[in-house]
């Protein structure tokens, strides 16, 4: 099937020969709109990639230590029927384990180390029902944790702090000391350190003492666990069904999903994420309508040819389509590059990251700042496919123009000194 004539010459002038010097030239600036368009289509695609693959493996290391839904009661006080509340909590479809919790802030002291540390008591049989951590602990650090030895399991970087090993004793000091003749003092209990975790979320391996929950209560004078830590199907579904267990709970308890415990820094990743897609946006756009010098000079260049054109019969509208095809297949080739250049890296940027840290010799991502040490990439079909859309629709407003402009060429005027 022949093509029609506005289509084979648009493609034409786009390949734009070097016969002559302003041929070239045209050339090389039609070129360098097409490269600049992959590239901003390039690191529009690494660039949300990485972002993405920030939060998923934030988000994922941060799941693996805490619920996907908490229930406590007001004030830190111990639940007022914890069998009631889990069966009423096990009773919801999506809920797929539920294990009672105690919470509570201590300072940890080795020597004249001490730490703030948030003190979690556990039932080292159930705990891997709701956290991924306790399921790769259960047969090993967690069965070390027996009620009436006062073990604890440290995070790594707490031990680190701390100067600790396995076997080592610390000293954890309760809030809310004893009244004793001499005053107030606060109430001390010497810990035996029976084990490290580490999740890969800094905050939680400086921050975190995992211990048996009768040891908890005893030492936090609590009667009972002070909460119930929950495991969905869903992760995505934690505020729904949050809502859900609000509504059916007897007692007047406080639920707490895992997306308003960090909402704030969530919050602030999908800012950044938008204002990123803006400004790099406007470097797609800065490439795209560096078309328009390109095709200007291409239509003063061929003023002769499409008033040759004209005059065996071609409409304006054909025309101006020439120039569109020109200039829309400069914005196809260059979103096309882009995405091959931008999914290439995005793909492989655990290979490119690591290669680059070794031939510079430094650290783009220090632990302790960025809460995970490698580069994540995770490319999304819902922010590639808008990128492409628009690279292109820029592309073709860069054409409409120097297309029309086109399209008015005068003949007569055209070929007077030809």
């Amino acid at each position: 099937m022949q093509l029609p004539f506005e289509l084979s010459l648009g493609w034409r002038y786009t390949r734009a020969g070097r016969a002559t010097r302003r041929n070239g030239f045209i050339s090389f600036i039609s070129g360098v709109s097409m490269l600049g368009i992959a590239l901003g289509v390039a690191a529009l695609i690494i660039v949300l990639s990485v972002m993405n693959g920030f939060q998923k493996e934030v988000r994922d290391r941060m799941l693996s230590v805490v619920s996907h839904i908490e229930i406590f009661a007001p004030n830190g006080a111990a639940l007022p029927d914890v069998a009631r509340t889990l069966r009423q909590v096990r009773t919801h479809a999506q809920v797929v384990g539920a294990a009672p919790f105690i919470a509570a802030q201590a300072l940890l002291a080795r020597g004249e180390d001490m730490k703030g540390t948030m003190v979690r008591g556990i039932d080292p049989a159930h705990e891997p029902e709701v956290t991924d951590l306790a399921v790769g602990l259960k047969n090993s650090v967690l069965a070390r944790l027996v009620p009436g030895e006062f073990g604890v399991v440290l995070g790594a970087e707490l031990a680190r702090g701390l100067g600790v090993g396995q076997g080592d004793k610390v000293t954890l000091v309760a809030p809310g000391g004893q009244v004793t003749p001499a005053g107030v003092v606060p109430r001390l209990k010497q810990m035996t350190v029976v084990g490290t975790f580490d999740s890969g979320h800094y905050e939680y391996d400086a921050g975190l003492v995992l211990m048996h929950m009768d040891d908890a209560a005893r030492l936090f004078r609590l009667e009972g666990p002070s909460g119930v830590r929950v495991k969905l199907r869903d992760l995505h579904q934690a505020r729904a069904v949050a809502a859900d267990l609000a509504s059916t709970l007897t007692d007047q308890l406080l639920i707490r999903d895992w997306t308003r415990q960090n909402r704030t820094w969530f919050a602030a990743v999908q800012l950044e994420k938008r204002m990123m897609f803006i400004i790099l946006t406007l470097i797609v756009a800065v490439a795209a309508f560096n078309l328009v010098s390109t095709l200007v000079m291409t239509v003063t260049d061929k003023r002769a040819d499409i008033a040759i054109l004209r005059t065996l019969g071609a409409s304006p509208g054909s025309i101006m389509g020439i120039f569109v095809v020109q200039g829309a297949m400069v914005g196809v080739i260059g979103t096309l590059a882009g995405l091959a250049l931008g999914l290439g890296i995005a793909f492989n940027i655990d290979v490119i990251v690591p290669a680059l840290e070794q031939l510079l010799g430094a650290t783009f991502l220090p632990r302790d700042v960025y809460l995970i040490s490698r580069m994540p990439s995770d490319p999304q079909q819902g922010d590639i496919v808008p990128i492409a859309l628009i690279s292109l629709v820029l592309a073709f407003i860069a054409t409409l123009y120097p297309s029309w402009r086109a399209s008015r060429v005068n003949p007569a005027e055209a070929l007077r000194y030809e």
